[in-house]
Parts: C-alpha cells; structure tokens; sequence
C-alpha cells in the first residue's frame, strides 16, 4: 500500500495535544484529532466505522477533511449514510468537493441572530452578526449618509457607529486600571489566611502579614492597587483603601490569567466564569488557590469528577500557574498573565 492510500492509517495513534505541544498549526490539528475520532473513535456505529475506513484509505487526508466539512451541518448520528456515499467517490480534492457539495447543498435555512468578536490584535477587534434585515438596512442607511466622499467609507462608518454606541452613556468604554504587581521572594512561604489577610513566614523564622510585607516594599502609601505575587503560589492577596473578599478573588484570578487557560480559546478573563478547580462537589473550597476564569463553554466541559474517565481535560494548578491538562495527562501552558510577567517561564526550571 502506498502513502497516500495509507494517509488515514497515520492516524490511528494520533494525540491531539502532543501534536500542539510539537508546534504543529492549530487548526491543522482539529482537523486531524476530528477525522481520528470519525475513522478510529468510540462510536455505537461499528460496522460503519470499519467500512468507512477501509473506503477512506484510498483518499488524501485533505479529501477526508473536505469530506467532514461538508459533514458538519448534519448531526452527528446523521453523518454515516452521506460519509460512506462520499467515499465511493474517485478522483482529485475538486472532484471530491463537487459531489460534497451535491450532496449537501448549502443550506437555505434563515440564518439565526448572531454576533460575534475576534481576538484583538494590535489593539483591534474585529465584529460580525445577523439580524433583522429592516434594523440592519436602517442602521447602514444611518452610517452611511453624509459621508465625506473624498476619503474612505469604512473608518468614516465605524467612527459614527462608535459614537452611535458610547453616546448618552450607551456604552461605557472602561478606563484601564492599573494594578502594580509585587513579587513575594522565594525565601517567603504562605502560611495561613489571616482574616482578610494572608500570614508570611520568613526565612529569619518570624512572621508577616501580606499588608506589612508590601508597606515594607513601597511605604504604607500604596500608590495604587498592589498585588502580592509568589513564584510558586501564585497571586496571594490584593491591597486597596477598601477589601470586599469575592472582588478580590476575581481581580487576582484575572491578573494570573488574562484569558481562558485552555489552548485556542481566545475569550478574556473579564468574559469568563470563575471555576473550581476542585469542584465544590467534591469538596472545593472558594478560595484564589482553588479559582481559576473559564469561559462558559470550557467551565462545562471540564473534567471534574474523578469517579469518571476524563474525555476532555481539565484545569489544575501548577506552581502557581492554572493549566489544561489532556485526558492524556500532558499539561499545556499558557503564556502571559502576572506570574509569566513576573518570573518568566518558571514554570520549565528545575
């Protein structure tokens, strides 16, 4: 059998996450792990799987990745009869395309309401939706009219539809607040909480609360909100004129993880949940140690009931840092965030 008749079999011991951790492009990868789980997964369609793979071993793995685009608009239980039609097929990727595309014609269902955001880049943020046409033809006929005709229409748009937002207190646009992190030494070790405080023992034997420690760094004037970071613990306490427990928590959870910790997820701490990394359930304490933001979709999705296999990973802390672990047990790091900021990549020394 040559290559590519035997590009499927490749992936019979694909590991979604090793191929991450080995650099490979991101979505590459997805594309991959789904055609693992298609042609080599647990399914109630056994028969069908094994015909399916035997069919698929004369296709490109490019063809078999067209095939499940094609696919994904269907239910899952619903993809077998079209997958197995679909690889009967013979010739190249377009000719594979066409009959996908015969097959299932692009849907002609209406659209549902939608918005979207992408990640920002650059200090930029790109925005999508769908909605009703009469609100969205009034709103472009608004954008539009009296533009200046020497210069280009986009900026001048986006402009009158920012004012659109912000005017009259529509929308409030968030001052940045600044927070000055201050790394605790190593030599300081976390004892205990000590009321809405946290008690440091230092390495001459006595101890400190967090309070004295900072006063002792910066002066008993702290020039703003001061974070006190621990390269093994992570954030420990948060200072300011006024200490409401629950803020604290969330504002230290968000300065050691600016995004939602699993690779790929782009949404931001301050969009996020804030999950147990041991559950409650089981006996999980709501406290910075045991807090982590997850977006909502990767909050329900996580692992946390030990008394069952861990088919999609979960959150855990190490050395001060929350981390996705694979159901295969590969933790994988993601940057930024005050303790990346403060001590570097600590996490990969000895």
């Amino acid at each position: 059998m040559d290559t590519l008749a035997s590009a499927v079999d490749a992936l019979a011991g694909f590991d979604e996450q090793y191929a991450l951790q080995a650099g490979l492009d991101p979505a590459q990868v997805r594309e991959w792990a789904a055609l693992h789980t298609v042609y080599f997964g647990r399914t109630a369609y056994t028969r069908k799987q094994a015909v399916a793979l035997e069919r698929a071993r004369g296709f490109s793995l490019h063809q078999l990745v067209a095939i499940e685009r094609r696919l994904k608009r269907l239910p899952v239980n619903e993809r077998w009869a079209p997958r197995l039609a679909l690889l009967e097929v013979r010739g190249d990727y377009r000719a594979v395309q066409k009959a996908a595309r015969e097959l299932l014609p692009d849907d002609d269902r209406t659209p549902e309401d939608a918005f979207r955001f992408s990640a920002s880049r650059g200090g930029k943020r790109k925005f999508s939706g769908c909605g009703d046409e009469h609100v969205l033809a009034a709103l472009e006929k608004q954008l539009r009219s009296g533009l200046d005709a020497s210069k280009p229409a986009g900026p001048q748009m986006f402009a009158r539809f920012a004012d659109m937002l912000t005017a009259g207190g529509g929308v409030q646009v968030q001052a940045p607040r600044p927070i000055v992190a201050v790394p605790a030494d190593q030599h300081v070790t976390i004892l205990a909480d000590h009321g809405d405080d946290v008690l440091l023992a230092l390495s001459d034997g006595t101890t400190i609360t967090g309070a004295e420690y900072v006063a002792a760094l910066l002066g008993e004037t702290f020039p703003t909100e001061v974070a006190l970071v621990h390269p093994e613990a992570g954030p420990v306490n948060l200072y300011r004129t006024q200490r409401v427990a629950n803020a604290k928590q969330r504002d230290l959870a968000r300065m050691a993880t600016p995004m939602c910790p699993v690779p790929g997820c782009r949404i931001a701490a301050d969009l996020c949940e804030f999950h147990h990394i041991t559950a409650w359930s089981q006996g999980g304490q709501t406290n910075l140690a045991n807090l982590v933001p997850l977006c909502r979709y990767h909050n329900r999705v996580n692992h946390d009931d030990p008394r069952h296999t861990n088919r999609r990973g979960r959150i855990e802390r190490i050395r001060g840092r929350p981390v996705w672990v694979s159901p295969r047990g590969y933790p994988v790091f993601r940057p930024g965030g005050i303790m990346d900021a403060l001590f570097g990549r600590y996490h990969l020394r000895v």
